[in-house]
């Protein structure tokens, strides 16, 4: 279909531009954007019957060669300006860009994973693994050693998941080569030298299937957990000029555990107690009839029964080893220990019980005193400032509202007509007409100073919490540093059986940059709550009410895996700024 030369107005000036009847209102304002330099989402451009939206078929509009559309919107920090500037890059359309360019541009479909064969389990864990942006970067630069380096002839195959077939012997470099690959398309990825590599180094996951038909169905956590033990041998990066494990530092947490005996035989004869530190990758939720909620879980997951043999009682005997957390990693693996074997049916069955859990995570009562110390000052003004945030968003919105209503008072007076009274009268000026005093007029402040003082409140507080960050826990930037965690990721099981089910995963979308002088950098992540949903090679966008629904309580999906982020604090650039 031919396009049609249309007119667009805009702030004096005459825009001559090519209306494509095929495409839609979001394409039409990309084509104003390289015009006007004003970003598709702060135009409105007025048609019949309103505003054109983003999902508007152009074909729709019935547009005629040289009809006029009006646009209104300014340039992100350029209101008040009296020029428009271009955009310093012109926009490059979909259609336009090759494969790879269209699978790295910001909003794209990520890519899914093929289902090799009861593999699920495999990619769900790969999707979520994928998710953690420190990871992606440090693959990037890994360098395999030995032989485990790709062959020089085979790198054509990369296109069809057959690249650095060399390092097949080398977990890690298969992940470096297999997330290269799946961020050049946007296509179902065949993940075949990652499974060869995974079931060289774990022969486990090349057990065939008990019908003999293919290979049997895997447990996810097992997957997970293997591979970041290869990670945490393989992948190191650079901390002070020292090589430090990427999975110890952004990924691993501390104990500090007590030992004791629980028969008071044992401790009358002079058993002590034992104390010991280890090192964790996850932290189990354990699930029975009284747990609820994974808070729950947590804490019951940190209090074990051993059996081992008393020196004082000289025979074995129960213990209770409990644990706190002493040191955070930045991301949180969450296990949810629905599987158990039973010895009947000589198969894993599982617990279906439904266990709830937050988008948001607080793990401070789980930590030890030290830590508890460190952590509560940052947590709890961390909350302080976001109700400062919302008092502060409420009352931008009552002053708007205000100032509106006094401009269309205003507005009546000098039309002669009476004015509609305000709905709700404020206590100053009831306690005036109590008084028999004359109502001062009220003096409302512009936008731009109310904005002012917000960013300047903003700014204040962040440089009060990030004074309040504890000197040691900021000097390790790849720790929690105030004990609150949001969730970024979550792999289900359907089904009632390890042996069996389906495995997929969710993964929250990382929030599109956008313009706001308000904020430090005049740049932040514009969060719209959506996540993608990896099926396997089908990939989907959910909302988060969705995510509410996996916490078990039958065979559809529920959370076997959680993956939590350390929340965001204010960096020492931002506080200067």
């Amino acid at each position: 279909m031919a396009t049609i030369p249309v007119v667009v107005k805009h702030q004096g000036k005459r825009y001559d531009v090519e209306l494509d009847p095929t495409s839609n209102g979001e394409t039409f304002k990309f084509q104003l954007y390289s015009l006007t330099g004003v970003e598709p989402e702060r135009q409105k451009i007025l048609v019949k019957g309103g505003q054109l939206k983003d999902d508007t078929e152009l074909s729709t509009l019935k547009a005629k060669p040289g009809q006029t559309f009006m646009m209104m919107g300014t340039p992100s920090g350029a209101e008040g300006s009296a020029g428009l500037v271009r955009p310093k890059e012109s926009v490059k359309f979909l259609e336009d860009m090759t494969e790879a360019e269209a699978a790295q541009s910001e909003g794209a479909t990520p890519a899914g994973l093929q289902n090799l064969g009861n593999t699920c389990y495999l990619n769900s864990t790969l999707q979520t693994l994928r998710s953690i942006p420190e990871l992606q970067q440090e693959l990037i630069k890994y360098n395999s050693t030995g032989t485990s380096g790709r062959s020089s002839g085979l790198g054509d195959l990369s296109a069809f998941g057959l690249g650095g077939l060399g390092a097949s012997s080398d977990l890690t470099a298969s992940l470096r080569d297999l997330y290269k690959q799946m961020s050049e398309t946007q296509e179902g990825f065949p993940p075949l030298m990652f499974l060869n590599a995974l079931r060289n180094a774990f022969p486990q996951f090349a057990q065939k299937a008990k019908n003999g038909q293919g290979y049997a169905q895997q447990d996810a956590e097992e997957a997970w957990s293997q591979i970041l033990t290869q990670i945490r041998q393989n992948l190191k990066t650079k901390e002070g000029g020292n090589e430090v494990s990427f999975v110890d530092k952004f990924m691993s947490g501390s104990f500090e555990s007590v030992l004791e005996c629980d028969e008071a035989a044992a401790r009358e004869a002079g058993e002590q107690s034992v104390n010991s530190s280890d090192v964790f990758l996850k932290l189990d939720c354990h699930i029975d009839k009284d747990i609820n909620h994974l808070g729950d879980g947590i804490k019951a997951g940190l209090e074990e029964k051993i059996e081992k043999r008393s020196s004082t009682l000289d025979r074995d005997a129960i213990y209770t080893k409990r644990s706190r957390i002493a040191r955070l990693p930045k991301y949180l693996t969450v296990h949810f220990v629905r599987f158990f074997w039973k010895r009947e049916t000589k198969t894993k069955a599982k617990i279906m019980r439904k266990v709830t859990f937050p988008a948001e995570l607080d793990v401070v009562e789980f930590c030890t005193d030290e830590l508890r110390k460190q952590l509560i000052p940052v947590r709890d003004k961390v909350r302080e400032i976001r109700k400062d945030e919302e008092d502060a968003e409420r009352a931008r919105k009552r002053q708007k509202l205000a100032h509106r209503q006094e401009e269309e008072r205003k507005a009546d007076a000098e039309s002669g007509q009476a004015a509609e009274p305000l709905q709700k009268k404020t206590e100053a000026e009831t306690a005036n007409e109590k008084d028999n005093d004359t109502a001062m007029t009220d003096v409302f402040k512009s936008d731009e100073e109310y904005e002012a003082e917000r960013r300047a409140a903003i700014l204040k507080a962040k440089k009060e919490l990030f004074e309040l960050i504890d000197p040691s826990l900021a000097t390790d930037d790849g720790s929690n540093q105030s004990g609150l965690y949001e969730l970024r990721g979550v792999i289900t099981h359907q089904g009632a059986s390890a042996d069996s089910g389906h495995y997929t995963a969710y993964v929250k979308k990382q929030g599109r940059v956008v313009d706001d002088a308000n904020t430090p950098g005049g740049k932040r992540r514009e969060d719209d709550g959506k996540w993608w949903w990896f099926n396997d090679d089908k990939v989907s966008e959910v909302d988060s009410e969705k995510i509410e629904t996996l916490s078990g309580g039958g065979e559809s999906h529920s959370a076997l895996i959680l993956l939590y982020r350390a929340i965001d604090l204010p960096s020492k650039d931002e506080v200067q700024s």
